[in-house]
């Protein structure tokens, strides 16, 4: 009898610890910590354009299809805006900080602080210098175009285009945003080129903030001063494509027909500058892609996992000049 108690004791003690087994694997599964979420914060300098847009949009979809937190901030072309952002950043400790800054100068403080609480730095688009030191030491990649290159390709376009070698053509120059790395780049570019044919002149150059509104206003001034001045305008660069239509308008409201009494290159390759070239209104766009967000996303994983980024990760773009507009333009995705 006592025997059989004995053996019905221990049963009872194995069933109970296996049902106690089996409910701390419960309790651990349930318990089990989720994946921590990869944070980003992205400083964006404004809505100023097409561009800008499409620029934003690709980054907005790309975080969301890549299961990034993302942190988004407006600065609405102000610098200051842009380092209360990054300093925000900082204080609720994001894993990575991206940005495209306004202006090139003004960065050194804030990428110090960042640098001090470890958080990595992805440039896109534009590119910065320091006052102090060397500006690669303070971001892990600048990601976006050669500027400089999109200024020869302007050149260079409109050189072979226009094969007019003796007589004098007179260009004005519609500039983007002062103090930015494209506006800068751009016009170094085109005018690295331009010095191998002297008689190519740029007549007059301003900032049209790189804003369609802008581009109007400052065109219709070199319009007036160009008539005021007994000058010819034989040609139009604008740094980008929402200048160029800005000026248009003021070209058409002068009485003048925009492609073909004054011919007009611009940059980015927006849709607007594809329907302009098919109404026969802008002779060419020099393309400057805005679709980074999946290559940001895509560098953002690697740094949190560790991985070392190349320094300059380049986007590939063409020419496209207005014949090709028509085939284009379906195509297109800003």
């Amino acid at each position: 009898m006592f025997k059989g108690i004995r053996i019905g004791a221990a049963l009872l003690a194995a069933a109970m610890l296996i049902l106690l087994a089996g409910c701390g694997a419960s309790n651990q599964g349930a318990t089990k910590p989720t994946e921590k979420k990869i944070v980003l914060g992205f400083s964006q300098i404004g809505a100023e354009s097409e561009w800008r847009t499409a620029n934003t949009e690709s980054i907005k979809a790309a975080a969301k299809e890549a299961g990034i937190e993302l942190k988004f901030s407006d600065a609405q072309q102000k610098q200051e805006n842009q380092l209360k952002a990054i300093r925000s950043f900082i204080q609720q400790k994001v894993d990575v900080i991206a940005f495209s800054p306004v202006v090139e100068t003004g960065w050194d403080a804030v990428l110090q602080e960042a640098k001090a609480a470890g958080i990595p730095v992805i440039l896109t688009d534009r590119a910065i210098k320091m006052s102090n030191g060397n500006p690669e030491d303070y971001y892990v990649t600048f990601m976006g175009s050669d500027f400089v290159e999109e200024g020869r390709r302007a050149a260079n376009w409109l050189v072979d285009f226009m094969k007019q070698d003796k007589a004098d053509v007179n260009i004005v120059e519609l500039q983007g945003t002062v103090g930015s790395a494209p506006a800068i780049d751009r016009k170094n570019g085109f005018e690295e080129v331009m010095k191998n044919h002297p008689n190519y002149k740029i007549i007059k150059s301003q900032t049209g903030d790189f804003t369609r509104a802008k581009g109007k206003e400052v065109m219709e001034s070199f319009l007036k001063s160009a008539k005021a001045d007994g000058q010819k305008i034989d040609v139009l660069f604008a740094h980008n494509d929402d200048m160029a239509i800005g000026a248009i308008q003021a070209i058409e409201e002068a009485g003048l027909k925009p492609g073909k009494d004054i011919i007009i290159v611009s940059i980015d390759g927006v849709k607007g500058a594809f329907e302009a070239m098919i109404a026969g209104k802008l002779n060419a766009t020099i393309e400057c892609s805005p679709l980074l967000g999946g290559q940001l996303m895509e560098a953002v994983k690697d740094l949190t996992a560790g991985k070392q980024l190349a320094k300059r990760i380049l986007t590939k773009e063409g020419v496209f000049p207005a014949d090709v507009a028509a085939k284009e333009l379906p195509s297109r995705k800003y």
